[in-house]
Formats: structure tokens, C-alpha cells, sequence
């Protein structure tokens, strides 16, 4: 598929351009490199500071955006993949390694959130979200089960790779979605109403509308990855103007319109696993690619993990 180019923009639609997608930063920031696959980046307002699974070597590190340095958020963590913020500001980990989904509560303590369906243990947790009223959405792939390099090898209990969700009221695990090859990343629409999955081995983006009561019907394809080599979907995030942005895996990361338009992508020289919107402007994209945390300023801009009705002490700058 040919398009406008620069050394990090490719354009496939003019709306890429004029939207100003492409007025930022001219090349990708090395923040950090080292890890042997990095995942989950959560940007923490209060504190300038990201945090990111490095899944293999079972631990999760934070870059301080005030001095650049980097250092060991913790160790024996669960082999943790993706990270999100709840509405009070704990920190939510899915742990594929411990196959469950805890909270970092305000003293550190941690609090199991799901670990069990229906009295069967689950997968691997890869990604989650969390709606306004509490409701936590989380994906449930068997990438942390099937060896011990990304977890522990082990049987799986529960057949199906599905999504989940966690009533905020009793703590109740309930099937949310399934007739997934692998859900993986997860996120709700700006306003609420409708959450988007990436499915990596079927290798597309399926909506679901988000009813009164947080269950979901599925409202079908947002986005197939088939017709771009290397192509295949993990964490998905959006920018204020509606667009989705997708960590396209080998081809770098994708841009959609609200129409499921491709629009265009960022090249990245390393596989792309997750990706987190951050900074004081919350215009900075940070990138988990492989071994490496990439970040690059832009002219658009993310919207906060937690969705509107955020807290406003969760932009409060340190």
C-alpha cells in the first residue's frame, strides 16, 4: 500500500495529514532499553512518572519524566502484562504469570480482583479497562500459560479465550464477550458507550456497545490487520478526536479514523506491544516495543485512561 512518508509518519489517507496526526516529534525518544518484552506503559500524572511490565524477567520498572531515570517499580510480580488506572487512581495489573487481575491499593497492599470463573481458574489476564461506575473490563488470552518464558506452563482450566468483567458492586467474575482467537488489548470509547478488543490471532478490532447495566453486545469488525504485512493487533488506545490508535505488532503503529479508516502509522524499529498516552499534556505516545519504551510528542492528543469524570487530583502534577 503506498502513502505520503517521512521517517517516522506514513500516510494513507489525507485526513492523516490534515487531522495534524503528523505534526509532531520527527523521530521516536529511547526513554529506556534492556527489557526482553516490554508491555502494559501506564502513565501516573500524579507522580510524572511510567510505569511498564517487562513480562520475561518478572518485573515492572518506571521511568521519573522529571530526571529520566529508571528504576525497579517491583520484583516477582506475576509475570504482570497490562496496566490501567481505576477511578479512585489504584493501579489495576493483570498478572498473566499468577493468573489474576489484583489492585495496588493507596499503602501498596495488593487485592486480588479476579482469579476464578465460574470456580475454574482463569488463563492469563493480558489487558484492562475500567468503566465510569467501577466496572472492570479485563481480556483473557493463554499466552502466560503455554510456556514458561511469558508465565508458567500449565493446563488450562477454562477453554476459551474470553473477556470479563468485574461488577464494582459485589466483585462478581462474569463473561462478558467470547468467540475470540486471543482477545488482547481492550479499551472503552471516549464517552463510554462502546468497548473496543483487539483480537491478535484472528488479527482484528471487534466493538461491542456497552449496555445500562455494563453488559455487552457485540456491535462487530472495527478494523482487520489483512492487507499489512507483519500486521496483527495487541493494545489499543484513543486520542481525543476519536481515533483509534493500535499497537500493530511488526507494523509499527496504526491510526484509525472513528469510520475504521486506516488513516496511517508510526514506523517503529521494534515489535510494538502496548501503547499509553502520558506526559503534562497528555500528548506524549508512549511506545512498549519489544526490548525497548519509545516515546514521541504529538499534535494530537490522548485521552486519560480512566475516561471522562476522571478524578481531578489524577492530574494533579507533583
Amino acid at each position: 500500500m503506498g502513502g505520503l512518508r517521512s521517517e517516522l509518519y506514513e500516510a494513507f489517507d489525507e485526513r492523516f495529514r490534515t487531522d495534524k496526526c503528523m505534526n509532531g516529534d520527527a523521530s521516536l525518544e529511547v526513554l529506556f532499553t534492556g527489557c526482553r518484552w516490554a508491555e502494559g506503559p501506564l502513565y501516573l500524572p500524579a507522580w510524572r512518572q511510567l510505569v511498564w511490565s517487562d513480562i520475561p524477567n518478572d518485573r515492572m520498572l518506571r521511568w521519573d519524566e522529571e530526571t529520566g531515570a529508571v528504576s525497579v517499580f517491583r520484583r516477582s510480580a506475576g509475570h504482570p502484562n497490562g496496566n490501567t488506572l481505576d477511578r479512585e487512581g489504584r493501579l489495576i495489573t493483570c498478572e498473566q504469570g499468577n493468573r489474576r487481575v489484583t489492585r495496588t491499593e493507596h499503602d501498596g497492599t495488593l487485592t486480588v480482583l479476579a482469579e476464578y470463573w465460574q470456580g475454574r481458574r482463569l488463563n492469563s489476564p493480558n489487558d484492562a479497562t475500567v468503566a465510569a461506575d467501577g466496572t472492570v473490563y479485563f481480556s483473557d488470552p493463554d499466552f502466560g500459560i503455554g510456556s514458561d518464558y511469558e508465565g508458567h506452563r500449565a493446563p488450562r482450566e477454562i477453554e476459551a479465550n474470553n473477556v470479563y468483567r468485574i461488577d464494582p458492586r459485589t466483585g462478581e467474575v462474569s463473561l462478558a464477550a467470547d468467540g475470540f482467537g486471543a482477545p488482547n488489548g481492550l479499551v472503552l470509547s471516549p464517552d463510554g458507550r462502546r468497548l473496543y478488543v483487539s483480537d491478535t490471532r484472528a488479527g482484528r478490532i471487534r466493538v461491542f456497545d456497552v449496555g445500562p447495566d455494563g453488559t455487552l453486545s457485540d456491535g462487530g469488525v472495527f478494523a482487520e490487520a489483512s492487507g499489512r504485512p507483519g500486521a496483527r493487533f495487541d493494545n489499543i488506545r484513543f486520542d481525543d478526536g476519536g481515533r483509534l490508535w493500535a499497537a500493530a505488532m511488526d507494523d509499527g503503529v496504526h491510526c484509525y479514523h472513528p469510520d475504521g479508516t486506516l488513516l496511517g502509522r508510526l514506523r517503529v524499529p521494534e515489535t510494538v506491544a502496548n501503547i499509553t498516552w502520558g506526559g503534562a499534556k497528555r500528548n506524549r505516545l508512549f511506545i512498549a516495543a519489544e526490548t525497548s519504551i519509545y516515546s514521541v510528542v504529538m499534535a494530537v492528543t490522548g485521552t486519560h485512561p480512566t475516561g471522562p469524570g476522571s478524578r481531578p487530583w489524577l492530574d494533579r502534577q507533583a
